[in-house]
Order: structure tokens, then sequence, then C-alpha cells
């Protein structure tokens, strides 16, 4: 496989992870951060992982990518690193196996694993937009929360069953589970940022859903699935959609490839490549506040817009009760004033 040096892509210097990271992340990661147990669980395994050990163990069974292994996945990631600004390279590692993966771990030093599965799927762009959204996770801190999610997930699978106190750890893991998935939605939008190829970005869910037939596929019938999936059902497809999603660590195939197409539309993802996006100085200036005030006006949006059965019903419901609501206030408010009046007569009179 061969890279394409002689495209021009857009570089973005002192770039900030905000510019990529998803409402949906940033807000997951509040709100995980300020669980119940979160912290303890936090410095616990900061304490007791040995971080140099899974390197060790990479070095040992993996092939470290540089110069003289795997060059074209070298330059891949040195591009990747050039046009994110990246302060810091991380370590790439191609591991032998069948299965089609990709993950960033590491407390300290996050380092990025490629599978000869995903490799031997995918095609020289295919594998810049895989390595920018892996650069993505790194940058955005991600690989902290992984490793705790991969070492939870692992002490869970060990005991089957828990004592009383394990049903913290579980409430940890259903957090981490459902933060992994946003997350993934800001990795998609780093790739698509190193990659510069929207039809790249959509070959590699593409390929995740269906394997390597492209050549069977069509991109236009791919998305549509989306639309299909959401607007298909009733009551009942709604809850089983959450029921399917519980346990997957990674949002489903067909749905990251229309959630990133709907970047793309909104036209973020043209204003970021033609310069305008926050800086890594800018940070600082961001406030928690603001953060969440972003983050509500993007699940509104995306609640208001909705197709899905149950989140159709949801939303009735709420506008039925808005209204009640609504006419209560309004009752309430009106009976408030007259007691008011009333004891203002009664001070009048008094006096």
């Amino acid at each position: 496989m061969t890279a394409t040096p002689d495209r021009i892509r857009a570089q973005f210097p002192g770039i900030s992870t905000r510019a990529w990271e998803h409402p949906a992340d940033r807000t997951a990661l509040v709100a995980l951060r300020s669980l119940s147990g979160f912290d303890i669980v936090l410095r616990t395994l900061s304490s007791v992982l040995q971080e140099r050990q899974h390197r060790l163990l990479y070095l040992a069974t993996a092939v470290r990518v540089e110069q003289r292994q795997f060059r074209t996945l070298h330059h891949l990631r040195r591009d990747c690193v050039q046009i994110m600004d990246a302060p810091t390279t991380p370590e790439l590692f191609v591991l032998q196996s069948p299965q089609v993966n990709a993950f960033t771990i590491g407390m300290d030093q996050p380092f990025i694993v490629l599978t000869t599965g995903l490799i031997d799927l995918l095609d020289v762009e295919e594998l810049r937009f895989v390595v920018g959204h892996e650069l993505g996770h790194a940058l955005s801190g991600h690989a902290v929360y992984r490793t705790m999610l991969m070492h939870l997930l692992r002490i869970t699978a060990n005991f089957g069953w828990m004592p009383v106190g394990g049903w913290a750890l579980r409430a940890v893991v259903a957090a981490l589970m459902e933060w992994s998935r946003k997350s993934e939605l800001s990795g998609d939008r780093a790739g698509l940022l190193c990659s510069q190829d929207v039809e790249a970005s959509t070959r590699v869910h593409m390929k995740l859903a269906g394997g390597a037939g492209v050549e069977q596929m069509n991109l236009g019938a791919f998305l549509a699935q989306a639309d299909d999936y959401e607007r298909s059902g009733d009551l009942r497809d709604g809850v089983l959609k959450l029921l399917n999603l519980e346990l997957q660590s990674h949002p489903f195939s067909v749905l990251r490839a229309a959630e990133l197409r709907r970047w793309v539309h909104s036209g973020e993802y043209d204003r970021i490549v033609a310069g305008s996006y926050p800086r890594r100085e800018q940070d600082r200036e961001a406030t928690l506040t603001d953060e969440m005030k972003q983050a509500a006006r993007a699940y509104s949006a995306t609640f208001d817009q909705s197709e899905d059965p149950l989140i159709r019903t949801v939303r009735t419901l709420s506008r039925d009760v808005g209204t009640a609501a609504g006419t209560v206030a309004q009752e309430v408010g009106e009976t408030v004033v007259k007691i008011g009046k009333r004891f203002t007569d009664w001070r009048s009179g008094a006096n």
C-alpha cells in the first residue's frame, strides 16, 4: 500500500480538541466525572495499573510502526500529527489478529494499536481516517477512560456475581460504556479532519458493516439505512434499539456514518477546514457552563428532529405535559396574585 503525498490537505495549527469533540462526548465526560465513586475507581486503577506493562506487552507481541516497519502507516501517522498540530506523536503498533479493530489505550502516554484484520480490510485513504480517528482519541484524553473501561470489563467478566458494593462498579461500567459510544463520534470527526476525504470516511463504516466488497454496496443506499432505522417500527422498536445499544462500546456503523454526514452538512467541517476553529490557547476561556449550554442545544436539536418512534412519543407527551403544566402554572399564578391582593387589602384595612 502506498500513501498519496501529492494531495494538499489543510492544516490546523493550535487546534483545540473542542473543534472535533461531539457535545454528547463532553457532556458524558462531565456526567461520568460527577458519578458517585468514579474518582475512587480512577485513583485506584491509576495506582495499581502498570502502564509500562501494557507497552511492554505490545513491544513483545506486536510490530512497532516506524520508518523501517509498516512505512505507509508511519507516514500516515506523521501526516495526521502534522495536520492536527499534535504536541506529541503516540506510538503505533500493528497486532496480528483477524479481528477488525483499532484502539488507543494508556494512562500517561497513550499508544495506538491496529489489528492486521483492519489493515487488510482498508485501503490507504481509509486507514488515514482510522489513524486520525485514534489520534483524536489520544489528544482528547479518551485513552485514560478507555483503559479504565477495559480493565473494569475484565473485572466484571471474572466475577459474574457481585457483592453489594459491586453495583457501584456496575454503574461506573455502564456510564463508561455510554461515554465510549459518544466518544466514537468525536473520533470520527477527528479522522475526517485528518483525511479530509468524506467518501473514504463513509467507506470505512461500510466495510465495518459489510466487509471488503464495497463494489457491491451503494453509498446512498447505505446512508438511507440510517433513516429507515430511525423512522421504522413502533414504540416497542424504540425500546429495543436502546436495549441493543446497552452493551455496545461503539455506535452502530450505519449510524456513525450518518452522524458524520450530518456534521459535514451542518457546515462545521467546512468552517474548520477554512481555518475557523477554537485554539488550544483559548481552552482556559471555555467555561463548563458554556459547554453544557452547547451540549443542551445539540441534544435539543437532535430530540426535536428525531423520527424514532420512542422519541416521537416522548416528544408528544412532553408537549402535552408542557401545555398542561403551563395551564396549571397560569392558574397557580392567578391564585397567588389574588391571595397577594387580599393580603394587601387586609394589611391596608388593619392599618
